[in-house]
């Protein structure tokens, strides 16, 4: 597989999945755009894909997917710095607002913010760079979507309803973008040891007493063992194979699938 002379704009590249997928895209000779929410988290992520792959051109944009004017301008730099966006991840996401880990159960607030970041900001971007994907009829839109959009789970029913929603929504834009020769498609993650997974485990186990003497990394494998026929976890890097595959010309008939990446845990 050949990126070379593709733009690949990645949203929440700062860590765990995000940083893989970018890392991926440089590897496979794509120019990088890497955005977040808090520039100064791109630092090192910028000088390890510069350091492992010298030559690539890796440049890092704050950016705010809740917000249309943040999207607008880190489009128009794109632009004015390197003419094109040939490749979008949607990738930004979370788990809940502010303080979720303290909380047995989602309030208003987690549901706001949760679809606000994970299913309006895959909107707001995909409308963005599409209207240049259309113009040049040719473009890859590669949404992470999760096992838990397969089907809900009692602890957090806002993200599992939002991650639903990106597997919808692109299934809506692969037909929508079809006739211009874009595709458009989404990765279900599943067990990824990341700070994420950390944090939710922590959570867990800070709610549920029976969970108590297992540390979050224990408790992780624990429910690896229990769900993944495969036996082991997935990785970032997992996920950045596949979202490069997708990105490239190899899948070129390949469109509005939503594609499980979880040692056999769903099937569907």
């Amino acid at each position: 597989m050949d990126l070379s002379q593709k733009v690949a704009l990645v949203t929440g590249s700062s860590r765990g999945i995000g940083r893989a997928i970018s890392t991926k895209m440089a590897e496979y000779r794509a120019t990088v755009i890497l955005t977040d929410i808090r520039i100064s988290d791109l630092g090192e992520v910028e000088t390890d894909i510069k350091q492992k792959f010298p030559g690539t051109i890796v440049e890092s944009m704050e950016l705010d997917v809740t917000n249309q004017s943040s999207v607008d301008q880190v489009i128009t730099d794109t632009l004015d710095n390197f003419g094109q966006i040939d490749i979008l991840v949607n990738n930004a996401g979370i788990v809940g607002a502010s303080g979720w880990e303290n909380r047995a159960v989602s309030g208003d607030i987690d549901w706001d913010q949760i679809y606000s970041v994970n299913v309006k900001g895959v909107a707001r971007m995909s409308d963005a760079v599409s209207k240049l994907m259309k113009t040049r009829t040719y473009g890859k839109i590669v949404n992470i979507a999760s096992m838990a959009g397969r089907q809900g789970k009692p602890w957090n029913t806002p993200y599992h309803a939002s991650k639903a929603g990106v597997i919808s929504v692109t299934q809506a834009y692969a037909l929508e973008l079809a006739p211009f020769n874009v595709n458009v498609n989404a990765i279900c993650p599943g067990l990824l040891w990341t700070p994420l997974w950390d944090r939710i485990a922590t959570r867990n186990i800070k709610l549920d007493n029976k969970l108590k003497d297992l540390t979050p990394r224990e408790l992780f494998e624990q429910i690896v063992s229990d769900m993944t026929p495969l036996g082991r976890e997935q990785t970032p890097e997992d996920i950045g194979n596949l979202a490069v595959f997708l990105a490239s010309d190899l899948a070129i008939n390949i469109t509005g699938q939503s594609i499980n990446v979880n040692g056999g845990s769903r099937m569907d």
